[in-house]
């Protein structure tokens, strides 16, 4: 096996992402904090710095008073250093947004779609970041990248198999990237918007939590000592198509019993419906209709789902011990936000008591945006890794 050898290069690229990286995740730093943090010389990281902000990655951004001497001037991304669109694909419409460094939205499209094939999701994703980079009066040339947020297993090559969706080996990167010349990175979306949520909302600070999205669809993002847990082939987090019911209603992804067909809005208004319930055709309406309503039969729903979900968190709580769950996808902030306590009081009859005492359940505090957010931060992954040194 050939042994490749570190340059010295190599180690001024890594040294150079370690304090890029800290100045984006935590700044901003002083250059004294970046030493301390980063265990670099003083030296070391004068330089660097001095080598960012010559480049315009970094910028300086006001100072802080230090003790007994000169006030510490503070270090951040430069936010118009370039920009990054991110694309949430869901199962009614694909979403297209773009952000400054600093995760600020300058733009947005959505698009409405009846069928989630790939080749609609291709057409309106391009469109969509065309219309974000004309809106936002950006050149594409000043666009690091483009991350996509997909329903589905995503492998390394960005091959995309989403079982529910009928969609198998999909090529979807490289189909994108037929029509654009911005970088395309696609991952899954639950996994977005648990990034999102542990870099910027209620995730951050901890270091063992599961980030859930309750949409159409039912997903997860793990997390463990601080870092996303994947699996063997990127599938781990398919915590939607956990059994819970042996011999229960169909899910989409053709088994019975799935928490997906209990809890994820589809199921939940399928289940209303055959209550005797009215649903309407759009289901995010329908959705906000049912928790509104005082019928019998919406109440009953209402509150099976609350079991639901609550028998679902407690197998987290029971299998991977986190020491905090956030709730989030549209459906899952519409129940959280009227029945949040229910659930935590529900989750503690399921779950083994230590492992419960230690756990905090909350909302997600990104909103609804949340995943197209989180695919955003794709290519400033990459842009973190490679030390600010665009390709």
């Amino acid at each position: 096996m050939e042994v490749r050898r570190t340059t010295v290069r190599d180690m001024r690229r890594s040294n150079r992402s370690v304090i890029l990286t800290g100045i984006y995740r935590e700044g901003p730093l002083s250059r004294q904090e970046l030493t301390v943090r980063t265990s670099l010389s003083a030296a070391s990281v004068s330089n660097l710095v001095a080598e960012l902000i010559a480049e315009g990655v970094v910028e300086e951004a006001g100072s802080v008073e230090s003790e007994g001497g000169r006030p510490r001037v503070l270090l951040r991304v430069a936010p118009t250093f370039r920009y990054v669109v991110g694309a949430e694909v869901g199962e009614t419409r694909v979403r297209v947004e773009l952000f400054d460094l600093a995760m600020n939205v300058l733009a947005r499209a959505d698009h409405p779609i009846a069928t989630p094939s790939p080749e609609a999701v291709v057409k309106h994703v391009l469109e969509g970041l065309s219309t974000v980079i004309a809106a936002s009066g950006i050149q594409p040339e000043q666009v690091l990248g483009l991350g996509v947020a997909v329903a589905g297993v995503v492998e390394d090559n960005a091959i995309v198999d989403a079982q529910t969706l009928g969609w198998e080996a999909v090529p979807l990167a490289e189909l994108l990237a037929e029509g654009t010349d911005i970088p395309v990175h696609v991952d899954n979306g639950a996994n977005m918007l648990g990034q999102a949520e542990m870099w910027f909302g209620a995730g951050r600070g901890a270091t063992d939590a599961v980030v859930a999205l309750v949409g159409s669809g039912v997903g997860s993002a793990l997390v463990a000592g601080g870092s996303s847990y994947r699996g063997a082939r990127s599938s781990a987090g398919e915590w939607g198509h956990m059994t819970i019911m042996y011999g229960g209603r169909q899910c989409r992804c053709g088994a019975l019993g799935c928490l997906e067909a209990y809890v994820g809005a589809e199921g939940v208004l399928d289940r209303y419906r055959l209550a005797g319930g009215t649903v309407g055709a759009d289901e995010e309406t329908a959705f906000v209709e049912l928790l509104e309503s005082t019928t019998e039969p919406a109440t009953a729903i209402v509150n099976d789902t609350i079991g639901y979900l609550a028998a679902g968190f407690a197998n987290l709580v029971n299998l991977v011990n986190p020491e905090r769950i956030v709730l989030g996808g549209w459906a899952g902030l519409l129940l959280g936000e009227k029945h949040l306590d229910e659930l935590r009081a529900e989750v503690g009859k399921h779950a083994l008591r230590r492992p419960y005492a230690q756990v905090s359940i909350v909302l997600c505090e990104l909103g609804r945006d949340a995943v197209a957010l989180g695919a955003a931060t794709l290519p400033v992954v990459r842009l973190l890794r490679d030390g600010g040194v665009v390709r």
